[in-house]
């Protein structure tokens, strides 16, 4: 009889119950309606990311089923440390690097373990990324390496703080800062080579 009644409640609180609340419940229970409930939430977040970064429909559709699994599979190892939305961005953000790292074998997605000691000479202005045309900035996007990309997304897009991008990268906030400036600079060389007539 108990079990029968899981799937009711869980339909008639997936609105307002939060993600560590509904993460506990299906910890508790093991009834996968409380997953259902996060798959219903995080799924098409999920895809979005996931398409941003591999810019191939299949491909994204394929890496939020494994996401998907992932999570399942590692739901019992969430701290509640940052928030549970962080911890799928995570997720998701590493299966993707992790498979385009496979599937191009392009080593400038990887962070170099140096990158604090670069010296930039001049920071690039975020006004410079934030004002450019949409469809000039998908260009230019599309065009740096991966790891950059996937950098200015999370800060300009998604507006993920410093420390949160250092969570998800497993890196130190100043590693971050030095990647982001890195970063824009490659987005500003590569849109005046692109663009410089204009």
């Amino acid at each position: 009889m108990i079990n029968l009644l899981y799937p009711l409640l869980a339909s008639d609180i997936s609105s307002n119950i939060s993600d560590e609340e509904v993460v506990k419940l299906y910890l508790d229970t093991q009834n996968v309606a409380y997953f259902n409930i996060l798959y219903k939430r995080y799924s098409g977040k999920i895809f979005g990311k996931s398409l941003s970064l591999l810019k191939s429909e299949s491909e994204a559709h394929d890496a939020t089923q494994d996401v998907m699994m992932k999570i399942l599979l590692n739901l019992s190892k969430f701290s509640g440390k940052s928030r549970f939305s962080t911890w799928i961005y995570s997720i998701t953000y590493n299966y993707c690097i992790d498979f385009i790292r496979r599937k191009k074998k392009d080593p400038s997605v990887y962070v170099d373990d140096f990158i604090e000691n670069l010296d930039i000479e001049e920071e690039v202005n975020d006004a410079f990324i934030t004002e450019v045309n949409v469809k000039r900035l998908k260009v230019i996007l599309n065009e740096i390496p991966s790891g950059d990309k996937s950098i200015l997304l999370m800060k300009y897009q998604d507006d993920m703080s410093i420390r949160e991008i250092s969570g998800i990268l497993d890196k130190s906030e100043s590693a971050i800062k030095m990647q982001i400036k890195r970063a824009k600079k490659k987005f500003q060389t590569v849109y005046y080579d692109k663009y410089k007539d204009d």
